[in-house]
């Protein structure tokens, strides 16, 4: 490793490189698993190849039903909100007979084509082979439609917790009975009823493969169960498996954060688990409804196959300049609905965002007031566009405040949405107003912001999305199916970060798509950390000057001393040296599990900072905590009581309570984070320990988000020698499958990319 300068506050060793011994097996997250804490959950792994292998789900984010008012909703908005119910209407739909509609990877514009085109494979009517484009009318201009009463709308990650759907203890009882009489555990009847429904013993007792549904069942324990309930009526080619097998690949894909897989992946997939024809298998799920294809790259006149079609030896066409060469593979992916609905309303919206907004506001003088040279600029494109895409590191952050600060001033309902509470409050101050920044949880939930106008549309002009690489899909297609016609929208944040815990990579794809204009920060990080910071972004593990030792080596030679260091680091030196309690000092670590995870680590920082006997479900008075109340969201806190009602929670100032029976899945101790649970928020210290059965969980994107944390000082705890410049030159971003990019290049708007 690049050495960086500077002695660690306390006693350390020569800089031994770790030993040769096999790694333990790591928590190196993927970008859903950080956010849901179950108390059983499997081991997070690293996500570096398709999902073909045994890695246990996770925790998949199920959907809620929507009420009866999502049918006043708007076509794509009923779909996001009601994605459940879609599923269990599927059997109903079996008899309909309407005309084939194909949703291609050309923007319809309209999800009810997409939804015509499930239809139409679900009745029989039409195969997966046979989906067509159909021309596409300009979108009409819309408006959100106000949220289900009762229910806020269902956006992931920056969203307000799923409302829980409770199942009758009747429905529960009856599934237990199943899952008894399957040999599968009974702690599961719960979770199974909440991803299944009430119906769910009758839907396990005619498909045990349904048990798939429920997080962190793998396909070889769903095998046992359907095993034990159908004994020799059912096979490895048992069409029920073979669908819910792709149905589990695409979710588990998903929790990698992909939208869609490559069809050929997914035959791949289902071959390793004894699937003896994985090309019928796959035109079954999509003839079931359990999958939806489309292709990349065709003419949206042409059919569209979900199988790979190499064209017949010596049939090479001539392109367009006549050169004759073959034309380029066309790429078939399989999706979920969800989220195919999600990405062609997201889509559909970014362009209606766009096209309705008025280009001929004049902020000329705002903009000769800003701050510095990047905030004006960032004022006048948005002055002429209703959607702009901003890009910087931390001190950029500056500019989309005095954008805000600058719409205020003229009499513009302008607000910033951030990912965290910790977020909101650095850009309330940046913009030199409480009122100016809010969560945007609480925005779409209603609790903070203006609420909704009449047409149940947010009540803005202007909306500043910080953060932006934290918004998945789904979040994202909300966000933007609330705001009116004319409304701006800049979406900013830093690249380099780590991306969304669920599925996609709005922030990225919009990027990539230039659909929009661009506004890149030229105002660099400050100090050590910002130099190091930017040299990790571009590669490079820089040596930093840091006089006030800003910045920390602490070699270690194995995990228990990386953990011994820890403590010594938070509890003693950190404060000795920088005045820095230990309360404002945050351990980052790769993953949970492991030898130095984040559970290893919070057990001894208890020991040490607050002992106790864990009274209150594992809890004391005290204890720092990170609440998650929906995947995707992590919001420290510092547990006060606890008593009938559940776990009382003092987060940042606002008081939350966690009934007894989310304590176990929503709560555990936040001395040590993990870097997904750590974005979009910092701290005046940061400790980010490497141990060596770290290294297979490094990237750059993980060593840039991790880095970044502290304000004032960061200490590295380092064991993994060359793993760590290894992972910042040559482990760039995991690639997510999504069909966002050509959805975008796909509009029918020029391109207005600075």
């Amino acid at each position: 490793m690049t050495a960086l300068p500077g002695e660690t506050p306390g006693t350390v060793g020569p800089d031994t490189p770790q030993g040769a011994e096999p790694p333990a097996a790591t928590d190196a997250e993927g970008p859903a698993h950080a956010e849901a804490p179950e108390a059983d959950e499997p081991a997070e792994t690293a996500a570096e190849n398709p999902p073909a292998g045994d890695t246990p789900a996770g925790d998949a984010s199920t959907g809620e039903e929507g009420d009866a008012a999502a049918a006043a909703l708007s076509e794509a908005q009923a779909e996001l909100a009601a994605q459940r119910e879609l599923r269990e209407r599927i059997a109903q739909r079996k008899a309909e007979k309407e005309g084939p509609v194909a949703a291609g990877t050309k923007l319809s514009g309209t999800a009810a084509d997409l939804l015509a085109a499930v239809r139409a494979v679900e009745s029989g009517e039409k195969a997966g082979a046979e989906f067509y484009d159909s021309p596409a009318a300009a979108p009409a201009p819309r408006r959100a439609a106000p949220a289900p009463a009762g229910q806020p709308p269902r956006p992931a990650p920056a969203s307000v917790a799923p409302v829980d759907r409770t199942a009758s203890p009747e429905a529960t009882d009856a599934v237990r009975a199943v899952l008894t009489e399957g040999g599968a555990p009974e702690a599961l009847a719960r979770p199974a009823t909440g991803a299944l429904g009430e119906q769910a013993a009758d839907l396990l007792r005619a498909d045990p493969w349904q048990l798939l549904a429920v997080p962190g069942v793998r396909p070889e324990q769903a095998d046992g169960f359907a095993r034990a309930l159908l004994g020799a009526a059912c096979g490895p080619d048992d069409g029920r498996r073979t669908a819910a097998l792709v149905g589990w690949l695409l979710e588990r894909a998903a929790l990698q954060g992909h939208t869609a897989l490559d069809a050929g992946a997914v035959r791949a997939a289902l071959a390793e688990r004894a699937v003896s024809d994985p090309e019928e298998a796959v035109r079954n799920a999509v003839e079931e409804g359990v999958a939806l294809v489309f292709q990349e790259g065709t003419d949206p006149t042409e059919p569209a196959a979900y199988e790979d079609e190499a064209p017949a030896e010596g049939d090479a066409s001539e392109d367009e300049d006549g050169t004759g060469e073959a034309p380029e593979p066309v790429q078939v992916l399989l999706g979920l609905d969800r989220y195919a609905l999600a990405e062609e309303s997201l889509a559909d919206g970014l362009a209606r965002l766009m096209n309705a907004c008025g280009k001929g506001a004049d902020w000329a003088e705002a903009a000769a007031a800003a701050p510095s040279p990047s905030a004006a600029e960032l004022i006048r494109t948005a002055a002429t566009a209703g959607l702009v895409a901003h890009s910087g590191g931390e001190a950029a952050r500056a500019e989309p405040a005095a954008l805000i600060a600058a719409a205020r001033g003229l009499g513009l309902r302008a607000l910033g949405a951030t990912h965290s509470e910790d977020g909101r409050r650095r850009l309330a101050d940046a913009a030199g107003s409480p009122d100016a920044a809010v969560t945007l949880a609480g925005l779409l939930s209603g609790t903070e912001g203006p609420g909704r106008d009449e047409d149940g549309a947010l009540a803005l002009d202007l909306l500043v999305v910080l953060d932006a690489p934290q918004l998945d899909v789904e979040g994202a297609a909300v966000l933007v199916e609330a705001l009116a016609d004319g409304v701006r929208l800049v979406l900013s944040g830093d690249p380099g970060v780590l991306g969304s815990a669920g599925a996609g990579r709005v922030f990225a794809d919009v990027l990539a798509a230039r659909a929009c204009p661009q506004v890149v920060s030229r105002t660099p990080d400050p100090g050590p950390i910002g130099e190091l910071v930017s040299g990790i972004g571009i590669g490079e593990l820089p040596q930093v000057e840091a006089p006030g030792k800003e910045v920390v080596i602490v070699p270690v030679r194995d995990a228990g001393e990386a953990v011994h260091r820890t403590v010594q680091l938070v509890a003693d030196s950190v404060p000795r040296a920088f005045s820095i309690p230990a309360t404002d000092t945050q351990v980052i670590t790769v993953g949970h599990g492991g030898a130095a995870g984040t559970r290893v680590l919070n057990e001894a920082l208890k020991q040490r900072l607050n002992p106790g006997p864990g009274r209150f479900g594992g809890f004391d008075p005290g204890d720092r905590v990170i609440h998650v109340p929906a995947p995707g969201r992590a919001v420290p806190g510092v547990v006060r009581s606890a008593d009938a009602e559940g776990l009382h929670l003092d987060c940042r100032g606002v008081p939350v309570v966690v009934p007894q029976e989310r304590v176990e899945s929503a709560v555990r101790h936040g001395w040590a984070l993990s870097a997904h649970q750590a974005a979009g928020m910092r701290w005046p210290a940061a400790v980010v320990v490497l141990p060596g059965d770290a290294a297979a969980g490094l990237s750059r994107p993980w060593v840039y988000t991790a880095f970044g944390r502290g304000e004032q000082h960061l200490s590295v705890v380092h064991g993994v020698d060359q793993a760590l410049p290894h992972a910042v030159a040559q482990i760039p971003a995991q690639e997510r499958t999504t069909r966002l990019r050509p959805l975008l290049e796909a509009l029918p708007t020029p391109a207005a990319a600075s």
